[in-house]
């Protein structure tokens, strides 16, 4: 009887493999669709085609910006700009991280050192569940290397020294990776000899494994709040370089005083943050947040408007009513005229036809890819991007980077869709932000 229950549950088993165990070509069973969900404060920018390019006279005769057709994937877009509060969870995060890390040298219960089954994690990672008590005098006095010393205090008030918030992080260089040079070759089993990477103090590396293309970096995430003081001559602007940054009257105005590198690590880091909570519940990985391309950025502010010169349609930067559209220098330098005096908050103006605001105007936005007058001649038409990892010692016309859409002191034409200048990658502008895009991975 036994024998024959036995018989039965192997059938049985045998049974359920299903249609592999008929030699049909089926896939990998399991597997589930799956549909991206709306990010939180992101829109959809459909999949298309558009004419990429001015489309009014070349006022500077720069001819940077020919018309020309290309295609672009669909992604997500932030609807608005990186606000100054949604900027200021970035850089509590890395003050929270450093000071975690100083408690964990010396206090055991700051750090993990091994995992539910008691297996050892290496290297050790921060506890986040046990909250930082600073009346405890025992961590006051180990946190004291994150403030200014007495000789740097102003009237004697304790404060975070900013000079100490740099966020380490690092990004896989696909482009060196894809490279025919570069690939493991499966007939010696090595990589080949000539096969080497450009880190990124522009130092070649040989390529030895998979590690040699992860890119390391670090930089200090607090906003130059001075910019407000050194972009302007003759000008009264401290308040704006005490205030601006930290007052919650300005909470919902763009982050500026940011350098693209600074934008480049926020993306590096909210796609980190979104993933580790992702991990903790089991779930998978979403594509990673980043700057846009030029392509994408000027795509997602025409708004399916080809061949217009605004996000808003139209010829003029007035309404019929005669009220501006957007946060510009109107006239001759009537800043107020427009409704705001610098930047304004996010969304004050009406949104473009994909949702977007301040497209055009309020602070211009750092896009991912690299400057060159010429690079609308040899981008591809299929998601056209040109990017360059500048490094310290390049010279500075390496180290240009696209900005778009025009800002609260620019004048009109460079609140046009097609218009494009740069900045350098290590400046920081009171007039500059960014915002982010994340691919779009679900069916078009």
């Amino acid at each position: 009887m036994k024998k024959l229950l036995v018989l039965a549950v192997i059938i049985a088993i045998l049974g359920s493999c299903g249609p592999s165990q008929r030699g049909e070509l089926t896939g990998v069973p399991g597997r589930k669709g799956y549909q991206d969900p709306t990010p939180y404060n992101m829109v959809f920018i459909p999949m298309g085609s558009f004419n990429m390019g001015s489309n009014d006279q070349d006022v500077a005769w720069a001819i940077n910006a020919p018309s020309r057709t290309v295609s672009v994937d669909a992604f997500w877009m932030d609807q608005t700009e990186i606000t100054n509060n949604q900027y200021r969870q970035f850089v509590f995060y890395v003050r929270d991280s450093i000071s975690r890390r100083l408690l964990g040298q010396q206090i055991d219960d700051f750090v993990i050192e091994e995992d539910e089954f008691g297996n050892p994690i290496d290297p050790p990672v921060l506890n986040w569940d046990v909250p930082i008590d600073m009346r405890d005098e025992e961590q006051q006095e180990i946190l004291n290397e994150m403030y200014y010393t007495k000789e740097e205090r102003f009237y004697y008030r304790k404060e975070l020294d900013t000079r100490k918030l740099n966020y380490e992080f690092f990004w896989i260089d696909l482009k060196q990776a894809a490279q025919k040079r570069n690939r493991w070759n499966f007939e010696t089993g090595s990589y080949e000899e000539n096969a080497e990477v450009i880190n990124n103090m522009g130092v070649p590396v040989k390529v030895t494994n998979r590690s040699s293309f992860i890119i390391r970096d670090k930089v200090n995430v607090y906003p130059d709040t001075l910019c407000w003081i050194s972009d302007f001559s003759y000008s009264f602007n401290e308040p704006y370089a005490t205030h601006y940054f930290w007052h919650p009257s300005y909470d919902d105005y763009p982050v500026v005083g940011v350098s693209w590198r600074q934008a480049y690590a926020f993306t590096i880091w909210r796609t980190q943050y979104l993933n580790k909570y992702l991990t903790r519940r089991g779930l998978s990985f979403v594509s990673d947040y980043r700057l846009p391309t030029e392509a994408e950025w000027e795509y997602a502010a025409r708004g399916g408007l080809d061949h217009s010169m605004y996000p808003w349609g139209g010829p003029y930067t007035r309404n019929s009513e005669g009220c501006f559209l957007a946060n510009f220098k109107p006239l001759r330098g009537n800043l107020v005229d427009d409704g705001g005096f610098i930047t304004l908050p996010v969304g004050t103006y009406a949104p473009n036809d994909y949702g977007l605001y301040d497209m055009a105007g309020n602070v211009s936005e750092w896009t991912a890819n690299a400057y060159d007058e010429s690079a609308y001649t040899f981008m591809h038409d299929m998601n056209p991007d040109y990017k360059y990892n500048a490094k310290p010692n390049d010279p500075p016309a390496l180290k240009r980077k696209v900005i778009r859409g025009g800002s609260w002191k620019d004048i009109g034409y460079f609140m046009q869709v097609g218009a494009r200048t740069y900045e350098y990658q290590d400046t920081t502008k009171s007039h500059i932000g960014f915002r982010c895009v994340r691919t779009y991975t679900g069916a078009k």
